[in-house]
């Protein structure tokens, strides 16, 4: 408890601070044997958390490092958080939205807040050179065995996730109303949040009041947080086409319809779309990630297929992007005398997720309670570098708008950013297999900040 906290709390309960002087000393007394028996200081705090990452989450973090698994396929990872949150006292339910977990800490009437960790990792074979790298295959969805690597994060946040779960437990008296522990699969595949919310998530365990999650940021100062007040992600969505022509031999090509022809004429066409129907003041990106057709040197085959990535941060944006696509796809196809039967087929993947937007009231709230642990200088403008995208706003974006902060916690030590600033190198950035992060601070402040954001948003009156 704050020492304002104190003063209001004896206001509330109807102490004179107009009371005469020689009462003062007593008031005074109290007031410091209260902050005294309830330490919620910021260094309270964090002395806690160092002292838990030192006797568990260290461990926990390596195990989870050297275990990954990949989108829809965490059925240890999952084992494991369910294991310490039942560990913790907490009411588990697991195989939500397939490996999805859900934890329950209910610590009387309050609102609920969601904190949210994704567990999946990627086909990538670790090159970090870490003592505890990844040594791990798995077979995917499809039956396709790759190697694991947590080159996002993941492990960091399930670590900090279950950190927060033992300081909430250790500070019931401190706080009142529910938390919801969420271990979401599949997020680099941006489908475990939406197979959770269809697996009836609110319908069962309710709709929380307040969402939160963060991501672990390589290139950004360790110890460090950056807290949105608007865009956090933006939207992404896998376009599927196939662009079909009619097949002939390659010294014939009169004979045929090349589709390598009219899915290469599809690709430029596409690039029009941002630089002409997208105001200037606005980001979107099309990019035709991969070109498959044909099999041999002189025959021309009878399909194409391309993939694109499509992102943007605004739902208008995204849904002209989307439509243009199609109507470019079709009008190329015409004009190369395609009848209507040959159309290019245009799917959209399941891998699609909305921009992720924060709650500006909240995010300011979450804002001043991190500051208030880890101090101005510690708390840092987020700049948007990217279009990365995150399926978190499918928790947010629902007949319930949940309003939601996403926050980010940095991940590499100030000593090494300036010596890759001073020597030009570039370091390694997610979904590499040299990404590395400090865990300690990493997870540390990850926990110390949601733990704070937590008990700001659930603090007893």
């Amino acid at each position: 408890m704050k020492f304002t906290q104190v003063i209001y709390s004896f206001l509330r309960s109807g102490i004179d601070i107009r009371a005469p002087k020689s009462a003062l000393p007593t008031i005074i007394l109290t007031m410091m044997l209260t902050v005294i028996a309830n330490p919620t200081s910021a260094a309270d705090l964090r002395a806690a958390i160092e002292d838990d990452y030192a006797s568990n989450l260290e461990g926990l973090f390596k195990h989870l490092h050297q275990n990954p698994e990949l989108s829809f396929r965490e059925f240890e990872t999952s084992k494991r958080l369910a294991s310490e949150l039942r560990n913790l006292g907490i009411t588990v339910t697991e195989n939500v939205g397939g490996t999805g977990i859900v934890g329950m800490l209910q610590n009387g009437n309050g609102p609920m807040v969601m904190v949210r960790a994704d567990m999946d990792g990627l086909p990538i074979t670790e090159d970090s050179g870490l003592a505890y790298a990844s040594k791990k295959t798995q077979e995917d969805i499809n039956g396709e065995r790759l190697p694991v690597m947590h080159a996002c994060g993941h492990d960091v946040h399930m670590t900090s996730l279950i950190g927060t779960a033992r300081q909430l437990v250790n500070t019931l008296d401190q706080w009142q109303g529910t938390v919801m522990f969420i271990g979401q699969p599949a997020e680099e595949r941006i489908g475990g949040a939406k197979a959770m919310i269809e697996d009836n998530l609110y319908e069962r365990f309710g709709v929380p009041d307040y969402a939160l999650a963060f991501h672990v940021a390589a290139g950004k100062e360790a110890g460090t947080v950056s807290v949105p007040k608007a865009l956090a992600y933006s939207s992404s969505d896998s376009v599927d086409i196939t662009v079909y022509g009619i097949g002939a031999h390659g010294a014939s090509p009169h004979a045929g319809k090349d589709p390598i022809l009219i899915a290469s004429q599809i690709v430029v066409a596409l690039q029009t779309v941002v630089s002409r129907e997208i105001s200037p003041l606005e980001p979107g990106v099309i990019t035709v990630g991969s070109f498959h057709g044909g099999s041999k040197h002189n025959i021309i085959p009878d399909r194409v297929k391309l993939q694109l990535t499509v992102r943007s941060n605004d739902e208008m944006v995204r849904q002209t992007l989307l439509s243009a696509i199609e109507r470019i796809a079709t009008g190329v196809a015409i004009t190369a005398g395609l009848p209507e039967s040959l159309y290019p087929k245009v799917d959209l993947s399941i891998e699609s997720t909305p921009p992720t937007h924060n709650n500006s009231a909240l995010a300011h709230r979450v804002e001043a309670a991190i500051v208030d642990v880890l101090g101005e200088d510690k708390v840092v403008p987020q700049t948007q570098k990217g279009m990365g995208a995150e399926d978190f706003a499918y928790f947010l974006v629902t007949e319930h708008e949940v309003p939601g902060a996403y926050f980010s916690v940095g991940g590499t030590p100030l000593e090494e950013l300036k010596a890759a600033k001073k020597s030009g190198a570039q370091l390694p950035s997610h979904h590499s297999p040299y990404f590395k992060v400090e865990p300690e601070p990493a997870i540390t402040t990850g926990t110390l900040a949601m733990t704070s954001a937590v008990l700001d948003l659930l603090a007893k009156d």
